[in-house]
């Protein structure tokens, strides 16, 4: 097992319970877990040497990327991707113990923005007049709660943040759609892969390319025609502002291949041939949480 699997220090968006503690814990078990308020602080976190990894969210599957985490790895950092963690999310309504006998007369829900949207039509039938308060977690708005009980109030979260923060779930699986999942993100400095046991054996490696500066005609096109000549397949493709002005954009492409491979080499040489800049996040294996 390779030396950064002992004793690491982990950042992990928190507070305790939150779904990125519960991606981390299954990676990282028995590990220096540590909470840290927001993405960016996480990934400052191991850019800064405090840590070792830091786990972050960046796609769901009903609300899509996580655009924070996506900018900030091509504007801010320099570091890479060692592993990506598939978390099955479920959504549940709770609130204090004190609370449970007025439940259905909530005057506020509280969580993180994806998990509001996750839950946007159980929201709007079920208390389509209550205000809906965001949080920089799902965990921290089940905290807000239970340091609260004087409020008619509610949080969304996971079946741990009930726990943890002494709440009553009353209303289980609020999420609009069954399959919800959420890719996390392992950071660090290296651009080594972890290899920890209970990965999949196939490599992903995901890549940031910016078109040349003449915007020519074609151009993405003949991004996209440098791997499917080499039969390279890719599981996603988006594209991000580059914040230099309208209509400018740099693309995240996750492509299944090894970046070590010779056709993976060749397509960075040709890409950058046409005039596109080329920054890779690194290859990496998938842990799925149970």
């Amino acid at each position: 097992m390779s030396k950064q699997s002992f004793e690491s220090r982990v950042a992990y968006l928190g507070p305790e319970a939150s779904f990125t503690h519960l991606a981390a814990g299954e990676v990282f078990a028995g590990e220096w877990l540590m909470p840290y308020t927001t993405i960016p602080e996480c990934i400052e976190a191991v850019a800064n040497d405090e840590v070792e990894f830091a786990v972050v969210p960046l796609e769901n599957a009903l609300e899509g990327s996580v655009p924070l985490t996506i900018d900030y790895l091509f504007h801010d950092v320099e570091l890479h991707v060692s592993a990506e963690i598939l978390s099955p999310i479920e959504q549940h309504l709770m609130v204090h113990p004190e609370n449970l006998a007025n439940w259905e007369s909530i005057q506020t829900v509280f969580s993180h923005p994806h998990a509001l949207a996750q839950c946007h039509k159980y929201l709007y039938y079920r208390f389509r007049s209550v205000p809906l308060e965001q949080t920089t977690s799902t965990a921290a708005a089940a905290k807000h709660v239970s340091e609260h009980p004087e409020l008619t109030i509610a949080a969304i979260g996971n079946d741990f943040a009930a726990k943890k923060y002494g709440l009553t779930i009353v209303e289980p699986n609020i999420h609009d759609f069954h399959f919800n999942h959420t890719r996390f993100f392992v950071l660090q400095k290296s651009n080594i892969r972890l290899t920890k046991e209970g990965h999949d054996q196939s490599p992903k490696t995901t890549m940031m390319i910016t078109l040349p500066v003449d915007d020519r005609s074609g151009a993405l096109h003949q991004v996209l025609s440098v791997f499917a000549w080499r039969q390279l397949n890719l599981s996603k493709i988006e594209s991000r502002p580059l914040k230099t002005g309208l209509g400018n954009y740099f693309f995240i492409i996750d492509v299944l291949e090894d970046e070590n491979t010779p056709m993976m080499q060749g397509a960075k040489e040709e890409l950058q041939a046409l005039g596109c800049e080329v920054k890779s996040l690194g290859t990496y294996y998938t842990y799925k949480k149970a």
